[in-house]
């Protein structure tokens, strides 16, 4: 392994998980970063042109590339042992959203991270759109009344085919809507909990369709709506109610409306997300924030089960 601290050659990367995230987010966004090199990818269905592919990580490790990090983007199921290998293989590890398929997994990975010093980045996209950071600092001073989370998209346009996503460990519409759970604790760091759930799972399926969820914020009332069945205009809308006035962040963060005043910026996630990964392995640090999974974690621990009609694609 290199000195990353002493050099600023790129850091050279390898991909694991070529699927629609990948495609569409990490692979433009390293293709773009001069700060990165792309060496190798790893893959059971798809490959990445222009760079050695191979099955899976032990195969891309049996190789013997020159490698410094990974980025993980395979489903939440079996993402652990994939950090793990990467960890004992000396390299640095980047996470897509969500981190692990449970809590103990990415505490162990951390854990695992932290003994062997490398840098850990388990990473909340939605964090990084364009109004988060001035909705957070327009809050900082002001007393908050009430949240209204309303997260609504179709899982047919955005996960076509992707039958994992409502399996065991797939999620299902929190996939989605840790991502509006991401923002919220962003922009409003207090003390959070789940209150109660109530989830609609369909027949023969493991995880949630749609789901209703009260939470609090500091003893401030947090609503939150997702649906994975919405059709037509999608919405990804945060409201937070203060007696200061109202804040809205739609489009997932990227639109910011403060008492009719609107400002908002092309996409830039990703580029935010591989330019912070950067600097994290510059200075041998991490960053391990599990409190969206947590919360997701509580909603199917307390929440309220209910069958709905089988889903088909």
């Amino acid at each position: 392994m290199v000195d990353k601290t002493a050099s600023a050659q790129p850091i050279r990367l390898a991909i694991i998980g070529v699927g629609k995230i990948a495609r569409d987010q990490h692979l433009p966004a390293i293709a773009a970063d001069p700060r990165f090199e792309l060496v190798a990818a790893a893959s059971r269905n798809a490959v990445v042109d222009g760079v050695p592919n191979y099955h899976d990580i032990n195969a891309l490790l049996a190789a013997g590339h020159a490698l410094d990090a990974v980025s993980i983007c395979t489903p939440p199921v079996g993402r652990a042992a994939i950090a793990m290998a990467a960890i004992d293989a000396g390299l640095d590890v980047m996470l897509e959203k969500p981190p692990a398929a449970t809590l103990s997994e990415i505490a162990r990975i951390e854990a695992h991270a932290a003994a062997a010093g490398r840098t850990l980045f388990a990473t909340w996209h939605s964090r990084e759109a364009a109004g988060v950071a001035a909705a957070r600092a327009w809050l900082a001073d002001r007393t908050v009344e009430r949240v209204t989370i309303d997260w609504r998209e179709d899982i047919r346009r955005w996960h076509p085919g992707q039958d994992w996503i409502l399996e065991a460990g797939g999620f299902g519409v929190f996939d989605p809507g840790i991502n509006a759970l991401s923002i919220a604790t962003e922009i409003l760091p207090g003390a959070w909990s789940v209150q109660s759930a109530d989830l609609r799972v369909p027949e023969g399926r493991m995880s949630p369709l749609a789901a209703d969820i009260l939470l609090s914020c500091d003893d401030v009332p947090v609503t939150a709506a997702f649906d994975f069945l919405h059709e037509g205009l999608q919405q990804w809308d945060i409201v937070v109610d203060t007696q200061g006035g109202r804040l809205t962040l739609r489009m997932g963060g990227s639109v910011l409306e403060i008492d009719g005043t609107i400002t908002e910026a092309p996409d830039a996630e990703y580029p935010r997300l591989y330019a912070k990964f950067e600097r994290l392995v510059r200075t041998r640090a991490s960053d391990v924030d599990v409190t969206p999974l947590r919360l997701v974690a509580d909603a199917f621990l307390v929440g309220r089960r209910e069958t709905v009609p089988a889903f088909a694609w």
